[in-house]
């Protein structure tokens, strides 16, 4: 369950100095989408995909074909720690995450892959990148960019709305859905974020396989970037943002930031909100091809 161990990084002044090796690595969960056998580029980067906040690599699961197919490379979704079949910790932030992600690099032996991250796993790809640009071949954050902002109050109110489905030990997804309409009107995030229980084999009782009370102390360290100047830390390297229209999270303001973080870094918009994947797979889905066949 835990990986071999590197160096404990503490940031001092936007720096990571080594001190000594106590920080230990999460082996994270993943599926695997192979490519069809006769459309495999041997040349192509291997995709890593990663959910946001609340999510899984089951919410990728149809992008990851998609890409599979249309690129001919291997796509792994993973569950970042926290969250789906990985395992939990008590240390939740960006430096930890993205620590994972490049041991997950070194354990399936990518030396080079494409980093593909929605909101939470966006931050945590360009932390990535930044740190470990050379096991990086091309970066595609979704809706978030490297500053630090207020996460939306939704989050809070979602762990609270899962507290009290719990709290009313319910046996089924519907009665589950009932409480939650209290907190969020939507029925895709209900959907979304109901995938986080499952039942207990003992009691039949729907329980959380994500650690709420972990995940809540996080919140307010999850509008942060942990970097901090640009001028020490910087991915030379092809970068694709995507932002939805209708979100609030790449703002025109922060594009000269980005620059000077990602030089290289384009930008598509797409006709959505935050949960970019999710409302317009089809757009997504051609913006990202598009961008990765084109290597010029």
């Amino acid at each position: 369950m835990i990986a071999r161990t590197r160096p404990l990084i503490r940031k001092e002044l936007g720096i990571w100095q080594s001190l000594q090796p106590q920080r230990r690595h999460m082996s994270l969960a993943y599926t695997l989408h192979e490519p069809p056998a006769e459309k495999v580029d041997s040349t192509g980067s291997p995709i890593i995909i990663m959910h946001g906040l609340f999510g899984s690599k089951q919410n990728n699961r149809s992008i990851s074909r998609a890409f599979a197919r249309d690129l001919g490379v291997p796509v792994y979704a993973i569950d970042l720690r926290n969250h789906g079949s990985s395992p939990h910790a008590p240390e939740h932030n960006y430096d930890v995450m993205a620590d994972d992600v490049e041991e997950f690099l070194d354990e399936h032996k990518l030396d080079s892959a494409t980093l593909i991250g929605h909101s939470m796993g966006a931050k945590v790809a360009m932390v990535a990148a930044l740190r470990a640009p050379a096991k990086v071949a091309n970066l595609i954050p979704v809706d978030n960019a490297p500053v630090d902002a207020l996460l939306k109050s939704d989050f809070h109110k979602y762990i609270r709305g899962m507290r009290r489905i719990l709290d009313a030990n319910v046996s089924k997804q519907s009665e589950a859905d009932e409480i939650l309409k209290e907190y969020e009107e939507a029925v895709p995030i209900r959907q979304f974020l109901l995938t986080n229980l499952t039942k207990d084999p003992k009691t039949q009782k729907l329980i959380c396989r994500v650690p709420l009370k972990t995940l809540s102390n996080a919140l307010d360290n999850m509008g942060d970037f942990p970097i901090k100047y640009p001028e020490r830390f910087r991915y030379k390297g092809r970068t694709l943002i995507v932002r939805g229209t209708k979100s609030h999270y790449v703002a025109d303001d922060v594009l000269p930031l980005i620059g000077d973080f990602f030089p290289a870094f384009q930008l598509v918009d797409i006709e959505s909100g935050h949960w970019v994947i999710s409302e317009q797979p089809e757009a997504f889905r051609k913006a990202v091809v598009e961008f990765l066949q084109n290597k010029d």
